[in-house]
């Protein structure tokens, strides 16, 4: 059976299609792909109308053209979205094809005039993900700015936490008013949006708030207690993320956040050392357990029963990282064979409900025979130097 390849949507939503197209907009568009007679790939990119000419300078297509190039015999409807997909299955009858190829994030309203105009639909579900997750230099120079301007800010932040002053009450103190976990959240936002980044809410959770690995944070920051920096900011105009996570205690370790925090550590580099190109995220995310369980810690949720000092680590090792802050691969139970080009994050950490959390996060590239560390901040509790 004859095919052609489709992906479609809103590229400034849809980060497979932007990374194929490399062109930003905000409309629908629809890109189709076909083998001509010299067995060449050709590709056209269906987008509206005012859109052509900068996409004629940019996209990466072969050729370039609006929804009217294409209209049915019924005409286009006034929708945006369903004119694009309307006018890529005219394309796609014109040219003769019986089946379309699509990934897996194609809208349904493609699928659906795609049926309409005779023409098999079939998805293939990897289309886009290995090429995605193989990052070529310019991105991962991105991805590396990126993380350093993450790194800058995380510095910022963990240091003002460190010397901040304290009250009576042993809650931190700057400039005479509490320094609570949406006052340090508002600090980064505003450094980073001051240097051209996007950054979705940064957790700052400390204490037994810190416990719960996705709890972004909130109220007044203690003296003595792990407090939890996780931010993932977007580059504007790359596109690219960063990703990084320090622990930082203002005053005296306790010995039992000492403990947690040296596992940690001694878990992350098992982790990095165990990443290659060839081995699985579960490998690596099994060298992690190992690791926690030689520290004399769990792996998983606590049992029923368990009292408030129950610690373990209750997530996966990492994640892919690139124009999404969370993409393939994973680095957990039944995580891919790693390959050269991806770019994952390093991200262990403990859990007690009594105390808090640590975690500690590098980004990494994966190399034929190794990784390369991206990050360059220290992994300590103390921040004040």
């Amino acid at each position: 059976m004859k095919s052609a390849r489709m992906m479609a949507g809103i590229p400034a939503l849809n980060a497979g299609l932007y990374r194929r197209i490399r062109f930003l907009v905000g409309d629908p568009v629809a890109l189709i792909e076909f083998v001509n007679e010299a067995t060449q790939v050709e590709s056209t990119l269906i987008l509206r109308d005012i859109e052509m000419e900068r996409a004629e300078a940019s996209a990466n297509a072969d050729r370039i053209a609006c929804p009217a190039d294409f209209t049915p015999d019924g005409g286009l409807s006034g929708d945006r979205e369903t004119a694009t997909a309307q006018s890529a299955a005219e394309f796609v009858r014109r040219a003769g094809y019986q089946e379309v190829v699509v990934d897996r994030s194609l809208p349904m309203i493609y699928a659906e005039m795609l049926n309409r105009a005779g023409i098999f639909v079939r998805c293939d579900t990897e289309w886009g993900l290995i090429e995605r997750r193989q990052k070529d230099a310019t991105e991962i120079a991105a991805i590396q700015f990126a993380q350093q301007q993450t790194e800058e800010v995380m510095r910022i932040a963990c240091q003002t936490i460190a010397r901040s002053q304290v009250d009576a009450d042993n809650f931190l103190m700057i400039d005479g008013r509490p320094l609570t976990s949406e006052r340090m959240q508002s600090m980064i936002d505003v450094w980073l949006l001051e240097r051209g980044f996007s950054n979705p809410m940064s957790i700052v959770a400390g204490g037994p708030i810190g416990a719960d690995c996705h709890d972004h944070g909130h109220g007044p920051l203690k003296s003595m207690e792990p407090i939890i920096v996780d931010i993932f900011p977007r580059d504007k105009k790359s596109l690219y993320n960063g990703d990084c996570t320090r622990t930082v205690v203002h005053g005296k370790v306790s010995d039992k956040i000492g403990s947690m925090h040296a596992a940690v550590v001694k878990a992350k580099s098992a982790a990095t050392s165990a990443i290659r190109a060839g081995v699985t995220g579960q490998f690596v995310h099994e060298a992690t357990s190992r690791s926690m369980e030689s520290s004399g810690y769990q792996m998983g949720f606590a049992p029923e029963g368990a009292t408030d000092d129950f610690t373990s680590m209750t997530h996966g090792t990492g994640h892919g990282l690139g124009l999404e802050v969370h993409e393939p691969p994973l680095l957990a139970a039944g995580g891919p064979e790693l390959l050269v080009g991806d770019v994952v994050t390093v991200e262990p950490g403990l859990y007690c409900k009594a105390i808090g959390g640590i975690r500690l996060e590098d980004m990494v590239v994966v190399t034929q025979d190794g990784c390369i560390n991206l990050n360059s901040l220290p992994e300590g509790l103390d921040w004040k130097t």
